[in-house]
């Protein structure tokens, strides 16, 4: 009757929401088309791999799951509502419960994973590596089928329950199944390490717990059942000796493959988290990251750093040129007499963790590459001769990193809450999320007027639910389109003073710091230098009334908004500006504690005084020089004892 035409690949699901008389198709090409009396009307993007299956929720949502290991919850106004991990490699299939919207799934990791409320609450396993389909039948039975050709059925129902035979004849053919250790969510495994059967004494702590022993010279992986009370055996796991990271293959999560898929435990009683981690990255800054995604204290920052570290032991990074190493942008330093400049490829951003925004580039996000340390700039330190590569700093520092899933999450939370005057509208929060996409380089469309209309109308929501719109703000003004509009000549005074009215010391911390942010990411087009060198003095005295606060973080924006501006004085070599950042960083110094901190204050320092006299002159009279001696015996991190006695050299 009919052909659709318009996916770029294989089409790999199909769904029809009669009540509308729309269909849905899901793709190889990582989309998904919504069509109407056969022309497509909408493409919904989003996932990083194949969309492999799609479910129903109700006439206005559904679900799909990728190869990406991801599962995402749409409105068909094409809005991603929520994205859903837990499988550990490619899902297949998904299916929803009648009547709620709760949903199971299958995939590559041997399991069946049930989600109730968002959250995965129960994790089966099978003796078959592909479980390729399910489907929750009217009486919330599910149904699976696996690589092994069986088809198996999992009930709630007592009266529905296998006989005690059957039940153990499938706990039979699980346990002596095979587990790669490289394509289950196991992580990383050194057979000595492993203690016997008597760790299987004690209980687990949530069901589908994985808990692996050594036993006879074999590993064997045991899952926690909470209804059971016991732990069952769920496999051998196979290659857990004998082989390398570089032979064995990858661990697939989120997606995105990884040497290493370490579980953290952080207490006894709280969930486990995924640590995903390749050899090449910076374990500080893995670990930093893994703390900031999952809301956790930084004070675990040392103990999962040296947790990556031991469990990393003898695996050496990809074979680069360290030497030339800038511990800024993790890039090859110019050196004298080279033939060429060096072709290191971008990496870490010290500042931020993150590569540097780059106008019109694919991507605000760069990995680290292998070896560099944008903490300490290891191979930096290597020749026997210092060099100073902290200062004077040439270019802006931003603030890059984020998660727009949860920002828009966030942002239409609190839109629940905010007053019907100040309410965003669907329409609105669907135009923020495209600006978001656009800013960060998820798409190749552009910043729109009536995107960045939006965006002013959300960060002049209230105080306390702000927030969202803000750290959107933050992100968006990286772009050149967004950052003439607010900072070129119609808007600059109305965008000023917005900013600084969050930099209140009483005000709420959250807003003070992606203000600050937001400042600090003004300085990457030339509108936004202008408009901030021209409201120097107004913004670094406001800025300087958030440094009693306790909050790191802010301490941290702050530094960097300082060093921004020392970027900036020291090409025009305005002695009136280094006076002002020379006196707030002689009373930032005072109160901060944090080294990161420490650090940007000091690479502000180094670069307002490197080739100025007068400049020496000035930080001398306030006593800066004897503020930062004591950061010369700093042993961690390297970079704050280097860069603290590069400036005494200068002093």
């Amino acid at each position: 009757m009919m052909t659709l035409q318009g996916h770029t690949a294989a089409i790999w699901a199909v769904k029809i929401l009669p009540e509308q008389g729309l269909m849905l198709t899901g793709s190889a090409d990582k989309t998904i088309k919504l069509w109407k009396a056969g022309r497509c009307e909408r493409t919904f993007t989003g996932h990083e791999d194949c969309v492999r299956g799609l479910a129903i929720l109700s006439e206005m949502e559904f679900l799909s799951c990728s190869n990406d290991a991801s599962v995402r919850r749409w409105h068909i106004s094409g809005e991603c509502l929520h994205v859903y991990y837990g499988h550990t490699n490619y899902i297949y299939s998904v299916s929803v419960f009648p009547h709620c919207k709760d949903f199971v799934t299958t995939g590559e990791d041997r399991s069946l994973r049930i989600w109730k409320q968002g959250e995965c609450a129960q994790t089966i396993r099978l003796p078959a590596q592909s479980v390729w389909c399910c489907c929750v039948l009217d009486n919330d039975d599910i149904v699976v089928g696996a690589s092994d050709g069986i088809i198996r059925v999992f009930t709630k129902s007592l009266e529905r329950t296998a006989s005690a035979e059957e039940i153990q004849a499938f706990e039979n053919e699980l346990s002596q199944a095979s587990i790669d250790p490289k394509t289950g969510d196991l992580g990383d495994i050194n057979a000595d390490d492993l203690p016997g059967k008597e760790h299987l004494k004690d209980p687990g702590t949530r069901d589908g717990q994985t808990r692996l022993i050594k036993d006879n010279g074999k590993v064997e992986a045991y899952q926690w059942s909470v209804s059971e009370g016991r732990w069952i055996k769920i496999g051998d796991v196979v290659g857990s000796s004998g082989g390398t990271q570089q032979t064995s293959g990858k661990v697939l999560f989120e997606g995105k493959e990884y040497d290493y898929v370490f579980t953290i435990d952080v207490n006894e009683s709280g969930p486990s988290y995924k640590l995903p981690y390749n050899i090449s990255d910076d374990p500080w800054l893995t670990a930093y990251n893994f703390l900031q995604k999952n809301d956790l204290n930084p004070m675990f920052l040392d103990q999962v750093a040296k947790f990556i570290i031991d469990n990393t032991k003898g695996q050496a990074p990809l074979n680069t040129n360290p030497e030339f190493s800038d511990p800024f942008t993790g890039a090859g330093r110019y050196v004298p007499g080279s033939s060429s400049l060096s072709n290191t490829a971008p990496a870490a951003d010290p500042f931020t963790g993150a590569g540097r925004y780059v106008p019109g580039s694919a991507s605000n996000v760069v990995a680290p590459v292998g070896g560099y340390d944008p903490y300490t700039g290891i191979g930096a330190y290597q020749s026997a001769k210092a060099e100073n590569i902290y200062f004077p700093k040439k270019d802006a520092v931003t603030f890059d990193q984020a998660n727009p899933t949860q920002i828009l999450g966030k942002l239409k939370e609190l839109n629940g809450n905010a007053a019907e005057e100040q309410k965003l509208t669907e329409d609105d929060l669907i135009i923020l999320e495209k600006l978001l996409s656009a800013t960060c380089n998820t798409s190749a469309e552009m910043p729109t007027a009536q995107q960045i209309q939006t965006l002013w109308k959300a960060i002049n929501w209230p105080e306390d639910i702000v927030f969202p719109a803000l750290d959107i703000l933050r992100l968006s003004v990286r772009h050149p389109i967004v950052n003439e509009n607010f900072c070129g000549e119609k808007a600059h005074v109305q965008f000023i003073h917005l900013l600084l009215k969050f930099l209140n010391p009483q005000g709420k911390p959250a807003n003070q710091l992606l203000a600050l942010r937001a400042l600090c990411n003004c300085f990457v087009s030339q509108a936004g230098q202008k408009l901030l060198m021209e409201q120097r003095d107004e913004i670094m005295t406001q800025a300087i009334e958030v440094k009693s606060g306790n909050n790191k973080n802010v301490h941290i924006a702050l530094a960097t908004l300082t060093l921004n501006y020392a970027v900036c004085l020291h090409k025009v070599n305005n002695i009136e500006g280094k006076a002002q950042c020379l006196s707030v960083i002689s009373t930032v110094m005072e109160v901060v504690k944090d080294l990161e901190a420490v650090f940007r204050l000091l690479v502000a320092l180094g670069t307002l005084i490197s080739d100025d006299k007068n400049a020496v002159q000035l930080a001398k009279s306030l006593g800066v020089d004897s503020q930062i001696k004591k950061y010369v015996s700093v042993s961690e991190p390297a970079k704050v004892k280097e860069c603290c006695r590069f400036v005494l050299n200068l002093l």
